[in-house]
């Protein structure tokens, strides 16, 4: 289906006084930015356009946690276009590599043998961080970042593995900005709505899209629009809480919402300001499209 199709809400948007709804529109989401307990970071757009309707720090390079594993799984995507099989490559997994995070690989035997599908699956909707490393030994850390710099996220850094205690004392942090998030999923959105190559082929990025779907942590952007379908992925350390994600991907009023934050003062506080930006813009784009 190609971009017209999906533009249809243009015309409703041209009959509102676009400087006075922009205003305000900013001035809402500013003001939810502001209570947020934290160095934030945001980064909103619509699949009319990349340029955000909205961005605070969108350049801020902020600690990734686990939003980096979309990174990863779009390199094992891309090597299945490149050499088809890729996804059915089995890898041996080991108890002895068994860290803190992985709820499905610590129900795995040792020497468990996982295709490279079966890995992204738990490494998208459960975050675990034992399948994630064992993806990142497959591909290598090179490979990795130069798939997400040829994607457009030029400031996007994988350094470590996940839980490697040594590299984080010697602060060799996993990095990225809301503005490189974002640009992912705008571009993962855009060739599964639009049938067009963009980071990847069209059935691929439907086929992560997908994925993203079956995330099960839903505590911060999917509570602010219950019964809303949203692809996202989420990210946690101290300190850090963030969460990245499209809104009701494939439907009539699709967004972007990317959410980065540092200096976590109160969790709960930062997942209420998740919240309200998701249900802000999810009244506002859906009252335009109406």
């Amino acid at each position: 289906m190609r971009r017209a199709h999906f533009l249809a809400g243009a015309a409703a948007l041209a009959a509102v006084p676009r400087p006075a709804l922009a205003a305000s529109l900013q001035a809402r989401l500013h003001a939810i930015v502001r209570r947020m307990p934290a160095t934030a970071g945001i980064v909103a757009m619509t699949m009319q356009s990349e340029t955000p309707i909205y961005a605070h720090n969108a350049g801020l390079s902020f600690p990734t946690a686990s939003t980096i594993k979309l990174a990863i799984m779009l390199t094992a995507f891309n090597r299945e276009a490149a050499a088809p099989g890729t996804l059915a490559e089995r890898i041996v997994t080991r108890r002895a590599n068994l860290i803190g995070g992985s709820d499905f690989m610590a129900a795995q035997p040792d020497g468990a043998k996982l295709s490279v599908l079966e890995l992204i699956h738990p490494m998208i909707t459960l975050s675990d961080n034992t399948a994630s490393n064992a993806l990142i030994d497959h591909f290598g850390v090179a490979a990795i970042n130069a798939t997400a710099h040829a994607a457009g996220m030029t400031h996007t850094h994988l350094q470590r593995k996940f839980l490697d205690y040594s590299a984080i004392v010697h602060h060799q942090d996993n990095r990225s900005t809301p503005a490189d998030m974002a640009h992912l999923l705008f571009q993962f959105e855009r060739g599964a709505r639009e049938g067009v190559p963009t980071v990847a082929s069209p059935t691929a990025c439907r086929a992560m899209v997908e994925i993203m779907l079956g995330q099960t942590d839903k505590e911060g952007i999917p509570d602010g629009v219950p019964g809303v379908p949203v692809a996202n992925k989420t990210g946690a350390i101290d300190y850090t809480r963030n969460d990245v994600a499209i809104v009701d991907p494939f439907g009539n009023s699709p967004f972007v919402l990317a959410v980065m934050t540092e200096g976590v003062r109160s969790y709960g506080g930062v997942y209420l300001g998740m919240r309200e930006l998701a249900r802000t813009l999810q009244h506002h784009l859906a009252g335009s499209n109406a």
